[in-house]
């Protein structure tokens, strides 16, 4: 992009006060960034919402040095700046009225991918919560392996969904709530390196924005913005997730959320949105299947087919043991007889039911399914 254009887009994002909505008003009257500092004040003065406060903003080209400290930063650093009106910004995100007027993009992939999903949730899951977001991604691996995986690189759900994405060959965008100078938190720097080869890092702030509370507020807009669906794995009552979930449905975009216990801490946030109808209940890579009519390209993902010789850990084993033919047993006994924590056995019994290897049946109790 041509330096001196580029100067101008990123300029007109640092006016003071001003928001991505009116932002876009001025360039629609002015033509373009570069025309909305090169307009008489007299016209800018005429534009709905435009008091004489921004038009003395505009007209003093003070933002534009701030445009050349940035444009010397993504040069050095291989980083590509994104203008709404660009092909290559998310058209997805191109959509919402309030989308930033600029990306700044570290990576490799395309972010306007056929199929693109946001991933979400707690930053203290349980062994649940970790367990259904490595398993979710890994049989939506199989049936779609084009799919582009979002989050927020955050601890808890974020990561957890990153790290799956990588382990399962599919690219993987973090969002991020600062400045792509440093990275947070910097515990997840071995992964944001990895996804910078086989994805890519977002965000829309300067290079020198540090992570303050209220950015991470206003990216989940974009977690939301650029995917076809927003899935929400395990959140307490309040918390980012939901957020991002009330935002995908404010831009009528799917929200699906995996149901938990009653009595679970961090499963009271999915439960809410599907019982007011803000979330639809999710189970397997099938269901998001189903919900927004993607062709699977790999075997079927709604059901997991039991594997003929399939390879069982020590703990799931002892369940299936316990699980004998004819036999259907509780979660609570289960956890009794086998002496194993009840967050343990619903991680396991949920790596079984992917695998193929129980069911859960009326009642909440599991069985062993058929050879």
């Amino acid at each position: 992009m041509n330096s001196e254009i580029l100067r101008y887009k990123i300029g007109i994002g640092l006016i003071p006060k001003i928001g991505p909505v009116l932002t876009k008003r001025l360039i629609a009257y002015c033509g373009s960034a570069e025309g909305v500092f090169r307009e008489r004040r007299a016209r800018l003065a005429k534009i709905p919402g435009i008091g004489e406060k921004l038009v003395s903003h505009i007209v003093s080209h003070k933002n534009l040095s701030a445009a050349d400290s940035e444009i010397e930063f993504i040069k050095k650093h291989q980083i590509t700046a994104l203008f709404y009106l660009d092909d290559d910004y998310p058209g997805r995100l191109k959509h919402c009225e309030d989308a930033p007027i600029i990306l700044y993009f570290k990576g490799k992939t395309l972010l306007n991918r056929s199929k693109v999903i946001s991933v979400v949730g707690t930053r203290n899951p349980t062994d649940y919560g970790r367990a259904i977001t490595r398993e979710f991604i890994e049989h939506l691996a199989v049936g779609y392996p084009d799919v582009l995986i979002v989050s927020g690189l955050a601890y808890g759900v974020d990561i957890c969904a990153h790290k799956a994405a990588l382990k399962n060959n599919l690219e993987t965008v973090g969002v991020l709530g600062h400045g792509l100078s440093l990275l947070y938190p910097s515990a997840h720097k071995e992964a944001a390196r990895q996804m910078v080869e086989r994805g890519g890092l977002v965000t829309e702030f300067m290079h020198d924005e540090k992570p303050e509370s209220p950015n991470f507020i206003k990216r989940n807009r974009i977690i939301a913005g650029m995917s076809d669906a927003t899935i929400v794995i395990e959140s307490g009552e309040k918390g980012g997730a939901l957020i991002t979930a009330d935002i995908a449905n404010s831009y009528n975009r799917d929200v699906f959320a995996f149901p938990g216990r009653i009595s679970d801490k961090y499963s009271v946030g999915c439960n809410r949105l599907i019982k007011t109808n803000r979330a639809a209940l999710i189970e397997s890579p099938g269901d998001l299947e189903y919900m927004l009519g993607w062709q699977n390209t790999g075997r079927p993902s709604g059901v997991i087919q039991k594997d003929l010789f399939m390879e069982l850990s020590t703990e799931e084993k002892q369940l299936t043991d316990l699980l004998k033919a004819g036999t259907t047993l509780t979660i609570d006994q289960l956890s009794m007889q086998s002496n194993l924590q009840i967050s343990k056995v619903s991680g396991l019994l949920l790596n079984l039911e992917f695998k193929g290897a129980v069911r859960c049946m009326p009642g909440k109790v599991y069985q062993l399914v058929d050879s």
